[in-house]
């Protein structure tokens, strides 16, 4: 027995001694009860006030037992969470049911009772041997009795859980040094004290979810002092859990698996950039990526490419990978993959007209170019609403205007001629109302447009921020119209998708860049033969003659932030855009 499994066990049977007595406060005015009842049989209490006392328990301890009764049955039959996985059976990955196996023989512990993947840089064990787990898999089966897998019946072993990118960037070798300590810990989860003790902790965990319900409100607090009072036994009962296992793990594969762990430290960070810049934008869209896992071998190869640190790491490519084990790795990455998207943006569960995959072949055409044709139809949207005039060629700058970008009309809540805020003057409307010999030739959604309004001689981007304040309106009532629509989960507890939102907040000024970026990328693609393109690392960019052009950023922000036009007019210029032509919108 390795030398952490006492202190486990020892700290196991602390979280116990609170259950035990919280029973045992529960029992106790039914305790009070009977002495008193049999003292009053005896006629050891015989006369006032003793009948009247002996009543008062007697109800106290009936009212007691009711509610210890209701809030034990809720700890004991409370579903506890369970982690959104995609199933493997062994049929369809029976080598890797065999390398789980032959790990458990070596170390001598029991195998997992099943395997499951998620779309993580991670791996566990979790228990669903909970009679409510198969109660919820009776209801998926129609209530027809039958079997529901041998992870869900009563003292089984605990689930595998891998994450899905480690099969396809991981080589066999380093998969199975990386599984052996999480395969280990099945041993010390055999033991009972310790399997009890979780079972108390995720059944006073589930309770609390229960609390949040109508008419449940009162579950929720004792079961919070409960979990208080055993928060640090069970703690340390799991720090020594783990530290056993990866005792008895030690003599497997112990030297690979330190050079193992930094692949694990590569594939984390490439699945983070990987859902990030290439997976978002496509999930906004309303697609998900079909194949995410091959995807973060493409972005890991990349970033070992331009990382000096990660140099080497691509040799190993020519072994033998991981999703080698599965029988039918496409079929397991699109299911992975489409789960990724409804934990990650809260996406519908299944496939729809509006809810689409896309191959990465397709990803440039059917996501980047959508994309950036939508913000910028956004964009002029926003330009629309504050009126503003279209584009005029530079030449014709010097021309009188009815109502220039500078103008007191294009400015909201600006004064206008007739000394109103906001208000236009009868000049002001007659003019609007007559038409300009230039703009009908450049009218339409043109670059030009956009340059215009934004180029600020004082460096003050007041321009930029009303612009930016109608944007960020107008995304937050598209998201919320599209809120009911997307799939969002139920709203309570563990059920909430999407579980870890990768959207952080955005302020008005980045939203305003990302859109005039797009405007950009549009004209560039409609009168300078660019094209869409994919990075793996860092989503969409924009290709001219092959090559990627990542020097647009800085010029998009010295016009949003300055409201200084002229390096991006040069970038423009030496590329061949013309800023005058419309482009075409969504």
């Amino acid at each position: 027995m390795e030398a952490n499994v006492p202190s486990a066990r020892s700290r196991a049977l602390a979280v116990l001694r609170v259950r035990s007595r919280a029973s045992a406060v529960g029992l106790l005015p039914a305790a009070l009860a009977v002495v008193l009842v049999a003292a009053r049989a005896t006629g050891r209490l015989a006369g006032d006030p003793w009948p009247t006392v002996t009543l008062v328990v007697c109800v106290v301890a009936v009212l007691v037992l009711l509610v210890g009764g209701a809030f034990a049955a809720v700890v004991l039959r409370a579903s506890p969470a369970v982690t959104p996985t995609v199933p493997l059976s062994e049929a369809a990955a029976p080598d890797l049911y065999r390398l789980v196996r032959d790990l458990a023989d070596r170390m001598d512990v029991p195998p997992p009772s099943a395997i499951a993947l998620t779309p993580d840089c991670d791996s566990w064990l979790e228990d669903r041997s909970h009679a409510a787990h198969r109660r919820g898999a009776a209801r998926v089966l129609g209530g027809a009795p039958g079997p529901v897998g041998p992870e869900s019946e009563p003292g089984a072993a605990p689930v595998l859980v891998i994450g899905s990118p480690f099969l396809w960037w991981m080589r066999v070798a380093e998969l199975r040094a990386v599984l052996a300590p999480v395969v280990a810990g099945t041993g010390p989860s055999a033991h009972p004290d310790i399997a009890d003790a979780r079972g108390f902790v995720r059944g006073l965990d589930a309770a609390v979810d229960v609390g949040g319900r109508r008419g449940l409100g009162w579950i929720a607090a004792p079961a919070r002092l409960l979990l208080r009072l055993c928060r640090t036994d069970a703690a340390e009962m799991e720090r020594g859990v783990a530290a056993a296992a990866s005792e008895r793990a030690q003599g497997v594969d112990y030297g690979l698996r330190i050079v193992a762990q930094e692949q694990v430290g590569l594939a984390y960070a490439g699945w983070d950039r990987l859902l990030t810049r290439v997976a978002l934008p496509a999930w906004r869209m309303g697609r998900w990526p079909a194949h995410l896992d091959a995807g973060v071998v493409s972005a890991l190869t990349e970033l070992s490419r331009r990382d000096r640190l990660a140099e080497g790491f691509t040799s190993r490519l020519g072994e033998r990978p991981a999703c080698d084990l599965l029988e039918q790795p496409g079929l397991i990455d699109e299911a992975t993959s489409l789960l990724a998207a409804r934990l990650f943006h809260g996406g519908p569960a299944e496939a729809g007209p509006d809810w689409s995959p896309v191959d990465w072949a397709a990803y440039p055409e059917e996501v980047v170019d959508r994309k950036w044709r939508t913000e910028a139809a956004r964009l002029h949207a926003a330009l629309d609403a504050l009126a503003v005039p279209a584009g005029r060629p530079a030449s014709s700058s010097t021309q009188a205007s009815p109502v220039s970008p500078a103008s007191p009309a294009a400015r909201p809540g600006s004064q206008g001629p007739s000394g109103a805020a906001g208000a236009a003057g009868p000049a002001t409307l007659a003019a609007a109302d007559s038409p300009s010999p230039t703009a009908d030739a450049f009218a339409g959604p043109t670059l030009e447009r956009v340059l215009g309004y934004l180029t600020d001689g004082g460096g003050e981007g007041a321009a930029g921020e009303a612009l930016a304040g109608r944007i960020t309106g107008e995304l937050a009532r598209e998201e919320r119209a599209a809120g009911p629509a997307a799939g969002a989960g139920k709203a309570r507890g563990a059920d909430t998708l999407p579980l870890f939102p990768l959207q952080p907040p955005r302020s008005g000024r980045d939203l305003l860049a990302d859109h005039v970026t797009a405007m950009v990328c549009c004209a560039a693609v409609d009168s300078a033969g660019a094209t869409p393109g994919l990075d793996w690392l860092d989503g969409p960019v924009l290709l001219v003659g092959g090559d990627r052009r990542s020097d647009l950023a800085p010029r998009v922000l010295c016009l949003v932030e300055d409201g200084n036009p002229e390096p991006l007019r040069d970038w423009l210029s030496a590329l061949g855009v013309r800023t005058e032509k419309p482009v075409r919108l969504v």
